[in-house]
């Protein structure tokens, strides 16, 4: 395990990677970012621009997420999008949520991070703000309309066409976000166990009763224990 630094500037937005990296090689903690206003607003319409494209849930356009996020503007490491989603899927409440850990992870990298006390942390609450206005504000308004709007015209031919029409197009993007988290473990030799886990699950869904939160406790066991 090795401490290391670098400095960088990429879209015009002043990053130092100060972090530690593992036994695996993978990047443990987070960038730490200067932010403009522009680009928090940029934040903000990039995923108030998603929240218009997330039919079937936010959990949608996260490879869309992880695109802007990571691969562009750089200011969430790989780890830390991934963990965002397992997170959010792990806990009780809706699967927002990740988008709100998202904001607080790009805000606490804005801020400097928790050693950087109350500045961090105020940060890090403005990080959930933005996003979570952002994938709220126009997707809520317009399920409010379309919803009223659908129901008082049900038997309309095109209103069932769409309702048919969309079901292959969100399960698709179910599919997307899966290979997306998959993709982050890709390492074969390592990360077989992950992959042997994920099938088990993926057959004991399909051909089994089972309540998630079994499957849930399980994976966090044998995480907890190092098994995977």
């Amino acid at each position: 395990m090795g401490v290391v630094g670098i400095g960088q500037c990429r879209h015009g937005v002043g990053v130092s990677a100060i972090g530690i990296v593992g036994r695996s090689g993978r990047w443990r903690h987070a960038v730490i970012l200067n932010l403009s206003a522009a680009d928090w607003f940029g934040f903000f319409t990039q995923f108030a621009m998603l929240s218009l494209l997330s039919v079937g849930g936010a959990i949608t356009t996260a490879p869309d997420m992880h695109r802007y996020l990571v691969t562009e503007q750089h200011w969430l490491t790989e780890s830390q999008f991934t963990s965002c989603i397992s997170l959010a899927q792990a806990a009780p409440g809706p699967n927002v949520l990740f988008v709100a850990l998202m904001g607080w992870n790009v805000g606490l990298n804005a801020g400097g991070g928790l050693h950087a006390g109350w500045t961090g942390l105020a940060m890090a609450l403005f990080g959930v703000l933005v996003p979570m206005l952002g994938i709220m504000i126009p997707s809520t308004t317009l399920t409010f309309l379309a919803a009223r709007w659908g129901h008082q015209n049900r038997e309309l031919r095109i209103v069932r066409a769409f309702k048919q029409g969309m079901a292959p197009i969100v399960i698709a993007l179910l599919i997307a976000t899966g290979w997306l988290l998959i993709s982050a473990n890709n390492n074969a030799t390592k990360d077989w166990p992950l992959w042997l886990l994920g099938l088990v699950c993926m057959l004991l869904v399909w051909k089994t009763k089972i309540h998630l939160l079994w499957l849930l406790g399980a994976g966090a066991l044998l995480g907890a224990f190092g098994l995977i």
